[in-house]
């Protein structure tokens, strides 16, 4: 876990609803290893994070959210036929704190964009289904690519706060 100042934020304010950088008033994020397990460590530190910034009421949308972007991530951008040592970098998990907006956003190496579906008549199939819990349980939620030399992509997730 750690805060590494705006410069390592930048990129994930890009294409996000306008806010107001200097208005951050927490962010936390942490490396998340390409296993499947990751999804449980990840609602470890969206707990612990919220609970520092008195947001535990907030959990369980949040760690729902969470849970479907890190499944989603390491289900499309991880390739299954690389070894994990040779696997680019990880999926990263960001918290960011505005005064009365919360916003997730996970980084993967993948540049493939995250198809939702567009209807719930498929609402079995499990591929498609994160992104409509997704859209359910948050006030609004994107993706964009990551600029630069960096490869991959951030899907965020937005939640107002007040």
């Amino acid at each position: 876990m750690g805060t590494n100042g705006s410069t390592m934020l930048e990129p994930l304010r890009q294409g996000l609803p306008p806010l107001d950088p200097s208005a951050v008033s927490s962010a936390a994020s942490c490396s998340l290893p390409a296993r499947y397990e990751a999804v449980g460590s990840a609602r470890q530190f969206t707990r612990k994070t919220l609970k520092q910034w008195e947001l535990e009421e907030r959990f369980d949308d949040v760690a729902l959210v969470v849970s479907e972007l890190v499944t989603n991530a390491l289900r499309h951008a991880l390739p299954s036929d690389t070894p994990r040592s040779e696997q680019g970098p990880p999926v990263r998990l960001h918290l960011m704190r505005w005064t009365s907006r919360l916003v997730c956003a996970v980084r993967d190496p993948s540049d493939d964009s995250p198809v939702a579906r567009e209807t719930d008549d498929d609402f079995s199939a499990e591929s498609g289904r994160g992104l409509f819990l997704v859209d359910s349980f948050s006030d609004s939620w994107g993706w964009h690519p990551l600029a630069g030399a960096l490869r991959g992509k951030v899907v965020w997730a937005l939640f107002q706060l007040v």
